[in-house]
């Protein structure tokens, strides 16, 4: 089967899902891209551009699978002349109505930050199956899209959200875990005399909460815990002042600060770590997360959005906290803790994400759809 793979944002974990079904998945999936940047005006151009590009190719696919960047009803209303009948699924990363803005963004300012969430909308109506990579993202999806519509002034078309969890489903997000399992090390390469090393290894955003990570620290610190840090993760934009005042404050603890281009050294820090601390207020998934677990990190993850479904239950009591006093004792407790921590249990948890897995489980789903 041929499948045309449509990502207007191609970087990140985007770029990581992209390559990965491509290469692992046993049917002929072309790539269709866009660099990864203005992410508002790829929702906005994005397909226009891909359509262009789409059709000075000539390709004829069996079956279109695109992400929700992609304004997919623009993209099909474009190439109707060759995609008219090629079945469609929309697989969504993230969505515009639950992913939490910040609020000094302009759109917000402005009143305009709604029409992002339309956009996701009436790509879902477009599209055929609607895949979200957790049970949490689907469910906040549907949790808000009946605001949404109550937004506008009339015909609210509310019978559609049935219509559209109808065709929607949970797709996990695949990893490619073998290649990290690759740089893991054939002995323990910290010395033994030092002090645990606690890991960041997400984006420098406001909406992985690096305010109550770095405060957890400073209160550990003020009670005398020894500790080391790696902090790893890109940086868009304007970064939060929580980095800089870390570096000031935490600066002898620090083993590494800033993003790492190449994944072999990304890996070969996070099987130095020991402790995963997440206080983050937003995660439709948590790669970062199962890349940390995969690589013998001992989580400690909130009781809330996707993480539950990272972990299996009877494992819930032990490695997610409810509030932040509770991340504290339970963080300081972890670094003092003499018992040693076995990540066999958890590692093989998370290796039902690797593409080796879910690649079979993808082809089956489009196959499916195709009929």
């Amino acid at each position: 089967m041929n499948v045309l793979l449509l990502e207007p944002y191609y970087t990140g974990s985007h770029a990581a899902w992209a390559e990965g079904y491509c290469r692992h998945s046993r049917h002929h999936v072309v790539n269709l891209c866009l660099p990864g940047r203005f992410w508002k005006w790829r929702m906005h151009g994005g397909a226009v551009t891909l359509a262009r590009q789409f059709l000075a190719e000539g390709w004829e696919p069996d079956l279109i699978l695109a992400t929700d960047m992609l304004d997919l009803t623009t993209f099909l209303a474009l190439t109707r002349t060759v995609t008219c009948g090629v079945p469609s699924a929309l697989y969504f990363h993230e969505n515009q109505l639950s992913y939490p803005w910040s609020d000094d963004d302009r759109d917000v300012l402005k009143g305009r930050d709604v029409h992002y969430g339309f956009i996701n909308y009436a790509s879902a109506m477009a599209a055929d199956a609607l895949f979200f990579n957790s049970r949490y993202h689907l469910d906040s999806f549907f949790g808000e899209l009946p605001r949404l519509l109550k937004h506008f002034p009339d015909h609210n078309e509310l019978d559609s959200v049935e219509t559209l969890r109808a065709r929607s489903e949970v797709l996990p997000l695949g990893l490619d875990l073998r290649r990290l399992d690759s740089f893991r090390p054939r002995q323990q390469t910290r010395p033994a005399n030092s002090p645990p090393l606690i890991l960041w290894n997400h984006r420098w955003e406001y909406d992985k909460n690096p305010e109550d990570f770095f405060r957890a620290l400073y209160v550990l610190a003020d009670r005398g815990v020894d500790f080391g840090l790696v902090i790893l993760g890109e940086s868009f934009g304007q970064q939060p002042t929580e980095f800089t005042q870390a570096q000031r404050r935490l600066g002898d603890r620090i083993r590494h600060i800033g993003y790492v281009p190449a994944f072999a050294d990304y890996a070969r820090w996070l099987w130095q770590a020991d402790l995963l601390p997440v206080t983050s207020y937003h995660d439709f998934f948590g790669a970062s997360v199962v890349e940390g677990i995969c690589a013998g990190c001992r989580p400690l993850l909130p009781r809330r959005l996707s993480y539950p479904e990272l972990i299996p239950a009877q494992c819930h009591d032990a490695y997610l906290y409810t509030d932040f006093d509770e991340l504290v004792d339970r963080l300081q407790a972890a670094i003092e803790d003499d018992v040693p921590f076995d990540p066999a249990p958890l590692r093989s948890a998370v290796s039902r994400f690797d593409w080796r897995t879910l690649a079979p489980v993808y082809d089956r789903r489009l196959e499916h759809l195709r009929g």
